[in-house]
């Protein structure tokens, strides 16, 4: 699975800090301490050697000493304050302010304590330093679920309890599964119950506007090692579905930002295609006729047929009340 930026943002910010700490590392040393290979070492030092502040000329930068770097030595020359405390304004650490506060009032109960108490302690001191502006602050995080399913979700995550839950997945498939919370998160506007799924016996997202129903059981969540510390519960297909090519209008840009697709090709004209790899049909039938108008051709062709004959077959059902304005075509370029 590839790296998400973030978690090589960390690692970026934390070898900054630890090379101000340690004059010359060795790659390999470097390697084994944030746990990755010395290829990776040596990409990462590339990059943080082209990163700086703003302006971007070469005193901007932070810098590494050059004959060390050919000996297989990381020495770190210039940090460009990043090793130096960091100085907030009074709209910055409102800012921060605000999203600790949420962070602790709607996430607090699903971390284990000892991050609980770091995220506590960070809000109460910068509380502290912000003064009076932070009596204005009031926000907590919008959660896009029934009621009940969230209550009965925090309920469980405080408690240490199973769930047992009522699911409707992306192609309208209903199924009932007991599950071990984990924590409730928030991505790309949406809201997420992280869990261990017993059925699929790994970790799995579950977006809470599509769980129907939430029940607490009266047994505790075990304990699954590692799990829930990163954020590996995205969807994935099957590395041995089929992919197909999907070629879109610009106006279709929304399928590439909410599906998990093989690859992105712009096109001189303002389209662009995507790669999706495919194990359930029925997901792709879906997606394409959500996405009819947008769609100017799928490959390989017969995708397109079948996802046609689907369409008519549906309209047919219907009968005269499809009207005769109503098209099918959208979908066979």
């Amino acid at each position: 699975m590839a790296e998400r930026a973030s978690e090589r943002l960390l690692r970026l910010l934390g070898m900054i800090g630890y090379l101000d700490r340690n004059d010359g590392v060795s790659v390999e040393q470097l390697a084994a301490h944030f746990g990755v290979t010395a290829s990776q070492v040596m990409a990462d030092v590339d990059t943080l050697w082209m990163s700086g502040t703003p302006g971007y000329y070469p005193h901007d930068l932070i810098d590494f000493d050059a004959d060390s770097y050919d000996r297989g030595e990381i020495r770190l020359t210039e940090a460009r304050g990043m090793t130096r405390p960091l100085r907030l304004g009074t709209r910055e650490a409102v800012t921060l302010l605000a999203a600790l506060s949420a962070m602790v009032a709607d996430l607090g109960p699903s971390l284990d304590p000892e991050h609980e108490a770091v995220l506590r302690s960070t809000l109460g001191k910068l509380t502290a330093a912000t003064g009076d502006a932070a009596s204005a602050v009031d926000v907590r995080l919008a959660v896009d679920g029934r009621p009940d399913v969230v209550a009965a979700i925090r309920t469980a995550l405080a408690r240490g309890r199973r769930l047992r839950i009522r699911y409707v997945n992306a192609s309208d498939v209903t199924s009932d599964r007991e599950v071990d919370p984990l924590r409730l998160m928030t991505s790309d506007e949406r809201s997420y119950l992280q869990a261990w799924c017993l059925r699929a016996g790994d970790e799995r997202l579950f977006r809470l506007d599509r769980v129907v129903a939430a029940e607490v059981l009266d047994v505790p969540a075990d304990e699954h090692p590692g799990a829930g510390r990163g954020a590996t519960a995205e969807f994935r297909p099957d590395a041995s579905g089929d992919v197909v090519t999907l070629h879109l209008r610009s106006t279709g840009r929304w399928v590439a930002e909410t599906v998990p697709v093989e690859g992105v090709r712009n096109l001189a004209d303002g389209t662009f295609e995507v790669d999706v790899r495919v194990v359930r049909p029925a997901f792709l039938r879906s997606l394409l006729l959500q996405a009819a108008d947008e769609v100017l051709g799928v490959r390989p062709p017969e995708v397109a047929r079948d996802v046609a004959d689907r369409a008519r077959a549906a309209l047919a059902a219907y009968g005269p009340l499809a009207g005769p304005d109503v098209r099918t075509d959208r979908v066979t370029g």
